[in-house]
């Protein structure tokens, strides 16, 4: 879906419920997909490993796509923090990927998988997006100002989350002798 997300944001001017419809028919199937898996129990290795980068990758393209528009980095409360937000959660998603491609080689990966901290903060995340991506207030409320607040809270708990990944993966990251 996210060629499909790309090339509808693009097309839309400033705003667009089309688009914002697509990130969110993405993130409802990819949590359901995950769901049922683990509810019917047919999660598989290759589910495993793809579901975590389809996320990172339709959430980066929103955030660079957002961050790249002028209608959006003209109407937030900071253009820099919303840059810098945007730049700590792309650089996050990079990093845990990494992160754990390395520890799966080095046969820990099963020490690193998610937890309820990053569960909740890709909820933030997915919810930021898309009060972003919608732009246009809904009733009295200002979807851009609440967008940009869910942004800064999921920023924060990426940190958190990022501190929380490294710390457990310290010990095999200071290992010296498979060096």
């Amino acid at each position: 879906m996210i060629p499909i997300f790309v090339v509808v944001y693009l097309l839309q001017p400033n705003y667009g419920w089309f688009a914002t419809a697509i990130f969110l028919a993405a993130a409802i199937t990819d949590w359901l997909d995950g769901y049922l898996a683990r509810r019917m129990g047919v999660e598989s290795a290759f589910g495993a490993f793809l579901d975590p980068v389809a996320d990172k990758l339709i959430v980066c393209t929103a955030l660079v796509l957002l961050v790249s528009d002028d209608f959006i980095t003209s109407s937030v409360l900071s253009k820099p923090a919303f840059i810098i937000a945007v730049l700590i959660i792309v650089g996050r998603e990079v990093s845990v990927a990494g992160l754990r491609e390395w520890m799966a080689e080095t046969g820990n990966r099963a020490s690193i998988t998610s937890n309820i901290l990053a569960k909740i903060k890709t909820f933030a995340q997915m919810a930021a997006i898309i009060l972003l991506l919608y732009a246009l207030p809904v009733a009295d409320y200002p979807t851009l100002v609440i967008g940009e607040i869910l942004l800064y809270i999921a920023t924060a708990m990426t940190v958190w989350s990022m501190i929380i990944y490294l710390r457990i993966a310290w010990p095999a990251l200071a290992d010296r002798s498979d060096s």
